[in-house]
């Protein structure tokens, strides 16, 4: 973790704040202005052994594109699968390789270079790679580069879909996000080796705009604005040691919040149980069950201007929940289950109420079936996303269908962060047009 650059990790993605890195001046994440947030960014472009390195010189060519100067560091295994010359071609700089390169070294070179760096990018960044890394390991140029610098780092996983998978490669991938150290993808599809799945690396033009996107200095469009979120799911007790939940970990609810609070939103967040950390600028009340959530929810609403309501709310509960543990006895058993509140439903039928936001997670007919939901809880506006194996919940990465009285959008697959940015565009788009709060009296 970055402190001195402010960052903050919420939930698998990382939120660059403003404050100024001691020495340097202003952000390197934020210049301002429109599409030049890398614009004289110095970037050490680490490229390493997998079969993506190919994109490499593509690469280096649109972020110089985007005004960003930038220094090619191989791998031994890069070298492989991409040839010297032609980065150094594009980059304009001699590409360097070697950590006991005597002409560089001479005077510390990887040290100096490590503070020259205001951001340090791999792409690919292979599994052997990201191991070494969540490890601490520095055995070639490119690692001791990453142990030695103090900019930001960001990541662009590049492999075999099994390998992706792997319990070791998400254990360290977990490790490195939770240091502040940003992954864009993979992305799904199929790959070289005829599998598909995760582990596609981002097209370069990608991965530009996602560092451009990120880097800009986001608009405070919200300043002042009252933004209420709920996020992650709600356990419903059966006893003191079973609950029914569902699958929602809350990175969606949590990026969003933490897109709010960019633009300058007074944002608070309700929170069912979850993993993610309670992003930079927003206030966080911890509830469990629905009816918590339900009365977190109602006691800020009528104080807000937005509400989005992202978390999966258990629709049913147990009737009663056991005083212990219910021991296990006859061949079957039967839990009475009773309704319980509709959070979002509720708080659309305020009078006035705020600009009403919800989300459908649908495993079939996903427009139509939100569009329905649109229509019978009376909202402004709709997010849905189709959910399932390696689908939405549970991801770094989603699609969104977004619904709103006489318009949609399809917001195409992307890392939840990324959709957070996205999706917030859209609902300050569509809440300008509503300036003072929605009067529902008489109506239907």
């Amino acid at each position: 973790m970055h402190a001195a650059w402010g960052h903050r990790t919420v939930c698998g993605q990382v939120w660059a704040g403003l404050g100024p890195f001691p020495g340097k001046p202003g952000n390197p994440w934020a210049k301002l202005g429109v599409m030049d947030g890398l614009q004289d960014r110095k970037i050490i472009l680490g490229v390493t052994g997998g079969i993506a390195a190919y994109k490499s010189p593509d690469l280096v060519r649109k972020l110089a594109a985007a005004g960003a100067e930038v220094q090619v560091v191989l791998s031994a295994g890069a070298t492989q699968f991409v040839g010297v010359a032609a980065l150094q071609a594009v980059s304009g700089k001699r590409v360097r390789q070697d950590l006991w390169d005597p002409d560089a070294e001479a005077a510390m070179g990887h040290i100096e270079l490590a503070r020259w760096a205001d951001m340090i990018l791999v792409a690919p960044a292979t599994a052997h790679f990201i191991a070494n890394l969540a490890g601490g390991q520095a055995p070639d140029l490119l690692t001791t580069l990453c142990v030695a610098t103090r900019a930001p780092m960001v990541l662009v996983p590049a492999m075999n879909q099994a390998m992706w998978a792997n319990s070791a490669t998400q254990a360290n991938r977990e490790r490195l996000q939770q240091r502040g150290v940003r992954l864009l993808g993979p992305a799904f599809g199929e790959q070289a080796c005829g599998d598909v799945g995760p582990g596609r690396m981002l097209e370069p033009a990608e991965i530009v705009a996602e560092l451009d996107q990120q880097s800009s200095a986001p608009q405070q469009d919200l300043a002042g604005v009252r933004v209420l979120i709920t996020a992650g799911p709600t356990r419903e007790p059966i006893d003191p040691v079973r609950y029914i939940t569902n699958r929602s970990s809350g990175k969606m609810g949590y990026a969003l919040a933490a897109a709010a609070a960019a633009r300058g939103a007074r944002v608070t967040l309700v929170s069912g149980p979850v993993a993610c950390t309670c992003p930079s600028g927003a206030q966080c009340i911890d509830v469990e069950t629905a009816e918590e959530m339900y009365r977190a929810v109602m006691g800020e609403a009528r104080d807000a201007d937005i509400f989005i309501g992202c978390a999966a709310v258990a629709d049913y509960r147990p009737a009663q929940a056991a005083p212990q543990k219910m021991k296990r006895k006859d061949a079957s058993m039967s839990l009475e289950l009773v309704r319980s509140p509709d959070v979002l439903a509720s708080v659309a039928q305020l009078s006035p109420r705020p600009y009403t936001v919800g989300f459908a997670a649908e495993t079939q007919a996903l427009e139509r079936n939100a569009g329905s939901k649109l229509k019978a809880k009376g909202l402004d506006l709709i997010a849905a996303n189709l959910v399932g194996p390696k689908m939405g919940f549970d991801t770094e990465d989603n699609a969104l269908l977004v619904l709103w009285p006489g318009g949609s959008k399809r917001l195409q697959r992307a890392a939840k962060s990324t959709l957070a940015t996205q999706l917030m565009d859209l609902i300050v788009g569509r809440f300008k047009r509503v300036p003072r709060p929605i009067d529902m009296t008489g109506s239907d």
